[in-house]
């Protein structure tokens, strides 16, 4: 498997970097070879360790009960870009505002898919492992949506993290009205459960080695986004309780090569009405003319990556001229590249240390409340028209928050 500091040179200045990037200190040394198509299926766990105590999310903000419900979809008209021999899949979590939060608490990782993300950070104790198979989300599985319509939400995530990892952001925006799809892109994940028992390991990690190589990924992901809209919004939706979605109000966020998509898909698919970025490099640069008026969030780390003028990252300077709508460029002290992620809380209770240079300070429940203040901020105030003033400039509650005002 590639390292994350080989993909950091390959890209140039971390156009990606794997979820590996935070492999820990006390993790073995010894690599695992991805397979190209499936991995063979793990048995489950025994009862003793599912009845074990999971890792506990934060919960929900909101004021509504939250439901959960998965969907696999297959675009037939497209080559998957890494297995071209197979048509482009895509595994989906729909979270959504529910009547009621009575039921069965949806699980947060398949056992498989816990045990290869720990196994692409170094980890194969069979405790933590069993300890993240047996974590359940806050959503309730298959609960009846509330009446009414609402703005969706399209969240993609980081190069080798699987959907799972935004759980925390989802499950709040449905929490506070949002239907939230959760995209995982086949072959682009530590290891995703497929239908029929398959499991899709990171072929991606592997053949990614150019800038060229995350252009297109960039841009496949944004093709990606654009083809769940249409599966949810189109004449023939593939998700039973569709009418809830508001077809005019839609965005688009993602973490790292996630973030970078859903600025691709806004420059593709003019029903994207507003997107977020966060902490990733442009992979498809913001076209020269913007992107219609609308607006965008840039949300990364405080570090010479992420800020103006920093060596890191020139993307995100060229992307901030080019944005020709309403605009932040905030960058939040004491964080890494993971923290806009669920990766904080997963390595603070599973007993996961940082194996980096710089540390992040941050605590793991502040970061989730941080970006999930200001992501739903974000989206309030352009898909719902709402006043947000913590988009206007730092304040005194949120100090780790910086507002950057680079010319152009």
């Amino acid at each position: 498997m590639k390292s994350p500091r080989t993909l950091r040179t390959a890209a140039a200045a971390a156009l990606v970097i794997a979820l590996t990037a935070a492999a820990p200190a006390v993790a073995q040394t010894q690599s695992q070879t991805r397979t190209t198509v499936s991995a063979p299926a793990v048995p489950a766990a025994p009862a003793a360790r599912q009845s074990a105590e999971g890792v506990l999310l934060p919960r929900p903000t909101g004021a509504s009960p939250v439901g959960r419900e998965t969907l696999h979809l297959v675009d037939r008209s497209r080559a998957d870009l890494w297995v071209p021999e197979q048509r482009r899949e895509l595994m989906v979590d729909l979270y959504y505002p529910a009547r009621s939060g009575a039921g069965t608490p949806a699980p947060y990782a398949d056992p498989r898919e816990a045990r290869l993300l720990l196994e692409a950070v170094g980890v194969r104790d069979p405790a933590a492992v069993a300890k993240l198979a047996a974590t359940r989300t806050h959503g309730v599985t298959g609960a009846r949506p509330e009446r009414g319509r609402h703005p969706l939400v399209v969240l993609s995530p980081g190069f080798g993290g699987p959907r799972y990892t935004l759980t925390t952001l989802a499950e709040d925006l449905a929490s506070r009205g949002y239907v939230v799809a959760v995209v995982d892109h086949a072959h682009e994940a530590a290891g995703t459960v497929f239908p029929g028992g398959r499991v899709l390991t990171c072929v991606a990690c592997e053949k990614a080695e150019t800038l060229e190589d995350m252009r297109k990924a960039t841009v496949n992901r944004g093709q990606d986004i654009a083809f769940v809209l249409d599966r949810l919004t189109g004449p023939r939706p593939a998700w039973r309780h569709a009418s809830i979605i508001d077809r005019k109000r839609i965005g688009a966020a993602g973490h790292s090569l996630g973030g970078a998509a859903a600025a691709s898909a806004m420059a593709q698919d003019p029903r994207v009405r507003a997107g977020i970025n966060m902490d990733g490099t442009f992979g498809d640069p913001v076209p020269a003319g913007g992107l219609d008026g609308r607006p965008f969030m840039m949300l990364g780390t405080h570090s010479s990556v992420h800020l103006p003028d920093g060596a890191g990252d020139p993307t995100w300077g060229e992307a901030w001229r080019n944005l020709d709508g309403w605009k932040r460029w905030l960058s939040v002290e004491g964080t890494d590249h993971l923290t806009f992620s669920d990766v904080p809380v997963l390595f603070d209770q599973l007993g996961i240390p940082y194996d980096a240079p710089t540390q992040p300070t941050i605590r793991a429940e502040r970061a989730v409340e941080l970006v999930r203040t200001y992501t739903a901020a974000f989206f309030d105030l352009h898909l719902r028209g709402l006043p947000r003033p913590i988009l206007d400039g730092a304040t005194a509650d949120n100090p780790e928050v910086h507002f950057n005002r680079p010319e152009g």
